[in-house]
């Protein structure tokens, strides 16, 4: 009866626990992202709702964004972590439930015959089971497999961060590949153009009616791009090899599909509510978890203080014969024990003391997490706003250089001008093309880059997987 009664007290208090509970730090949310429109601001939508399979429209891109986040190495590695620190949390919460052991042995032994003259050899048979249980009447368990359970869900918030970074990392990888296609095609019609110039000029020297200079000069023009081409074309190789290495597949060439300029691109990009950054943002709700283990660890190390109850219990049997092992050879006993600190020399406090610490640490952190996505998302905002002024401006740019190639090829032909200033306008031309492309690129990574800052898609399951 007594023992029944420290029981039923035992579970009674087991569901109290010492230390504080979780509950969220107060962080400053800004009412709206800056750089967002009025109207933008006031819509809860954001486009990090939309998953990327809707983002991004090129049919290539989508299958390799599909295939790294199967063969990814770090995507593999962080499911694997995931899969470690779930059976952490288990390890932690199995100390909960009473451990159960078990023991058999044999033995055959003979008195020395100074000690027991006449003595025979005798056999001797032994199995007990054993059991043993911390109550946890402070909470101290509890606690441990609270910050176990914490540490496991800030791991699959990780996972998460490392999908958001394959998504974005493939699709900046894939687009800085078709802007080396595009530059390249653009260094082989110019280096064509500039080679017609070249073998022009190199008649007319023959003829007698231009000069050395005019010739050395189409040659310098006609080399300069021509040296483009196969360092473009060793840029292309290891993009493409960049590419199969995020995917996880043995270097090789990289199927295209739409061109630099045909990416579509949605027509608005809302960032959505601020406050919706602290439930999307996978390094958030890690930060997150990690202050509710570190708070969890606070409680443990708290409960230290208190005396710890256990039972323990053995049943078995001890015989010379198997047969009266569970007969006449039967065993049982069952004890409880109270053991707690008396005098540590201060070892308990300043472990509670470095958990104290820890948990401040945990904190700034999240605040730190906080602050620097609405930083992040804005800084992406602004850069995908202000690149996309700049390739408009620098589209007009390459439509004017082009009128003017068009106009001095006119002005040749009627004999109103050197076809010298042909090649000045064509040499003007190049790097404006040029220019645009790598324009071009930069917005199309301060997409990525602001639709990664937003939380990347909330829903990142393959196509596959959501059909």
């Amino acid at each position: 009866m007594r023992i029944r009664t420290l029981l039923a007290i035992s579970f009674l208090l087991s569901g109290c626990a010492v230390g504080p509970n979780y509950k969220r730090p107060a962080v400053t949310v800004p009412e709206a992202i800056r750089g967002a429109s009025a109207d933008e601001a006031a819509a809860a939508a954001s486009l990090a709702d939309r998953p990327w399979w809707e983002i991004f429209g090129d049919d290539a891109l989508k299958a390799l964004i599909d295939e790294a986040l199967r063969n990814n190495y770090d995507v593999r590695a962080a499911a694997w972590r995931v899969e470690e620190f779930r059976a952490r949390a288990g390890i932690a919460r199995s100390e909960f439930f009473p451990q159960i052991q078990y023991e058999g042995a044999w033995s055959r032994s003979r008195q020395s015959e100074f000690v027991q003259p006449g003595s025979t050899p005798k056999n001797l048979h032994d199995v007990n089971l054993g059991l043993s249980w911390e109550v946890d009447l402070w909470g101290r368990i509890r606690r441990l497999s609270e910050a176990g359970l914490a540490q496991y869900l800030s791991t699959e918030e990780a996972r998460r961060g490392v999908l958001i970074s394959a998504v974005s990392e493939v699709a900046q990888a894939y687009f800085g590949l078709r802007e080396l296609d595009e530059r390249l095609a653009i260094a082989r019609r110019t280096t064509d153009a500039f080679q017609g110039t070249y073998d022009l000029f190199n008649r007319q020297l023959s003829g007698g009616i231009t000069s050395q200079l005019e010739v050395s000069r189409a040659e310098a023009a006609l080399r300069t791009a021509a040296a483009t081409i196969p360092d473009l074309e060793r840029q292309i190789v290891a993009q493409e090899n960049l590419i199969c290495f995020l995917v996880g597949r043995n270097p090789g060439p990289i199927l295209r599909a739409a061109g630099l300029t045909e990416q579509a691109l949605p027509p608005e990009v809302p960032a959505g509510l601020p406050s919706a950054l602290l439930e999307r943002r996978p390094d958030v709700r890690q930060a997150e978890q990690q202050l509710v283990s570190a708070n969890a660890e606070v409680g443990a190390a708290m409960a230290s203080f208190f005396p710890r109850i256990s039972l323990t219990g053995t049943a078995g049997g001890v015989s010379p014969q198997v047969s009266d092992l569970f007969g006449a050879g039967r065993v049982w006993s069952i004890a409880a024990g109270l053991t707690g600190p008396l005098f540590q020399g201060g070892r308990l406090k300043y472990q509670y003391d470095a958990n104290v610490a820890l948990f401040e640490q945990a904190k700034t952190q999240y605040e730190s997490a906080v602050t620097r996505a609405f930083g992040e998302v804005s800084t992406a905002l602004s850069a995908y706003q202000k690149l996309a002024a700049a390739e408009r401006e620098q589209a007009r740019s390459v439509a004017a250089y082009q009128e003017a190639v068009r106009l001095a090829n006119i002005r040749y032909g009627a004999g109103l001008s050197s076809y010298v200033e042909v090649l000045d306008a064509e040499q003007q031309l190049f790097p404006a093309e040029n220019t645009l492309a790598q324009t071009q690129l930069a917005r199309l990574d301060a997409f990525v880059a602001f639709y990664k800052s937003l939380g990347g898609g909330w829903s990142l399951e393959t196509r596959e997987a959501s059909r």
